[in-house]
């Protein structure tokens, strides 16, 4: 229990130095983490294996916060974004781009991220069982300027990101998954049967999406998959 809590922890706190970075506009990682046969390791843009699945969980290579803020000076260097957390037999380690491990978690080690969370200016609103999206709290359903994306879709959801005024949403029309933008514009087309609401935006200008609900994998902004 506590492994898991840890790793969570580590995951958040990833995701939380993530939203406070200014990395290139929608630039994917070089590396890019794909599973095969229950193990994860890791991918180039050629879709060839430059780490061998080996580890249960796998984050993209990002900066983490806690050890960056690390009263440790031989773990601080490895809260650099040139590592990246896994999961291996239940313990938490930092590998570098070679996959080999650099740094083995250890909780005393971890200090508080100082950044502020970034709240995202657009939500999801529901209107006689469609969603539609807004940018205020107060809505008179009457009045079709109230909205950003008038009530139309099964269902919608704001990924988290760096771009707060440009949101990536994930949307399902006619039972499938696809994303817009907020003015509607389809970005990844609804063929899909499931797209993961998790980080992978964030933390790697990614989609995590799955044709049967079963198998899944990465795509880019421009629906090519990894």
């Amino acid at each position: 229990m506590k492994t898991i809590f840890l790793f969570n922890f580590l995951f958040f706190t990833v995701l939380f130095q993530a939203q406070t970075d200014s990395a290139s506009v929608n630039k994917i990682p070089d590396l890019i983490p794909q599973k095969m046969n229950g193990k994860v390791g890791y991918v180039n843009h050629n879709r060839e294996y430059v780490i061998a699945p080996q580890f249960h969980l796998a984050m993209f290579f990002n900066p983490d916060c806690n050890l960056l803020n690390s009263k440790n000076k031989k773990a601080k260097k490895f809260g650099l974004p040139d590592y990246a957390t896994v999961e291996e037999n239940k313990i938490a380690f930092r590998i570098d781009k070679n996959g080999k491990k650099v740094y083995k978690y250890v909780k005393k080690d971890l200090e508080k991220c100082p950044a502020e969370f970034k709240a995202q200016k657009y939500k999801a609103y529901i209107m006689q069982g469609f969603y539609g999206l807004v940018d205020k709290d107060s809505i008179n359903e009457g009045n079709y300027k109230d909205f950003v994306i008038y009530p139309q879709y099964q269902r919608l959801h704001v990924m988290e990101g760096d771009d707060i005024e440009n949101p990536m949403i994930v949307a399902v029309y006619n039972n499938k998954f696809g994303v817009i933008n907020k003015t509607g514009k389809v970005i990844i087309p609804f063929v899909y049967a499931d797209i993961k609401l998790n980080f992978s935006w964030i933390l790697g200008k990614m989609f995590e999406v799955s044709v049967d609900s079963k198998e899944y994998f990465y795509i880019d902004e421009n629906n090519a998959a990894y």
